[in-house]
């Protein structure tokens, strides 16, 4: 058997165009962030110009295009791809806000309250005992979770480190000492039940939670109305979180969850780029 390099009679790569539904502030931020950290790197040649590599890790992220698809529409190598998707990531994910002062600006605004609330983001199934820990039992999938908070409005303002799926809500936020933030910038905090038990403060609670029913207790009407105005004035997060899934690579991340972070704190700068436009 002969081996050969060259291409079958009749056969040449073929590339189509796909609409990016992004805007040029975004692609242009993305580039200048790149131009700025080159310059700081005294790196001088990038095989494509700056707004080119911007386009292409925008359609990874948005699209969920395949690493090699990119390259091979672009005349680069996998790795190369691969190179600038990190590079860009790490650089996003450096100007996500810490949660402190995240809140410190809620603050300085004039907001008064923010909203809480945990999501799963699915993922692939894994081996060993990592699998366990990482199925969810109340979304019955395997994911990471992350909590977020947003102001009143919808607008995604902190994300947290990522987490095995089976966490619940009220551990993470209190590995990340929400509360504790909460009272040091003066804000409250509107949240599901699933932080019931977070704030035992009865005089000055800061996170607000809710009215419980159980088999031997029924809500009265009063708890019943309070209870919808909460849902009403929680909604908005829900928003918060659809916009930040747009990014389809969210769909079911095939990354190291080690990177998981990084690339939701990058998709939450872009995200808020988009929204804020």
């Amino acid at each position: 058997m002969t081996n050969t390099k060259e291409r079958a009679e009749d056969t040449c790569p073929l590339v189509y165009q796909c609409r990016l539904p992004l805007s040029t502030r975004t692609v242009n931020h993305l580039a200048e962030l790149l131009r700025r950290h080159l310059k700081s790197i005294r790196s001088r040649w990038r095989i494509l110009p700056p707004g080119k590599i911007a386009v292409i890790v925008l359609a990874v992220l948005r699209h969920d295009q395949r690493l090699a698809d990119m390259a091979g529409g672009n005349n680069v190598s996998e790795s190369t791809v691969r190179r600038w998707h990190d590079e860009l990531i790490a650089l996003l994910a450096a100007r996500a806000p810490r949660l402190d002062r995240a809140l410190k600006k809620v603050a300085r605004q004039g907001g008064e309250v923010v909203l809480i609330d945990g999501t799963l983001i699915a993922t692939q199934r894994r081996t060993g005992k990592a699998d366990r820990r990482n199925y969810s039992g109340k979304h019955h999938h395997h994911g990471l979770h992350f909590l977020a908070l947003t102001d009143e409005r919808g607008r995604l303002i902190w994300i947290s480190a990522a987490r095995p799926g089976r966490t619940h809500d009220i551990t993470a936020a209190r590995q990340d000492h929400v509360l504790a933030h909460l009272r040091a910038a003066g804000l409250g905090a509107l949240a599901d039940l699933g932080f019931r038990g977070l704030d035992n403060d009865v005089l000055d609670p800061v996170i607000v939670t809710g009215f419980h029913a159980s088999r031997t207790h029924k809500l009265t009407p009063g708890q019943k109305t309070a209870n919808r105005v909460l849902a009403v004035g929680r909604a908005p997060i829900e928003h918060g979180f659809a916009h930040l899934k747009n990014w389809r690579i969210l769909t079911k991340l095939r990354t190291d969850p080690a990177r998981a972070t990084h690339l939701l704190r990058a998709l939450l700068v872009l995200t808020n780029l988009e929204v804020n436009r």
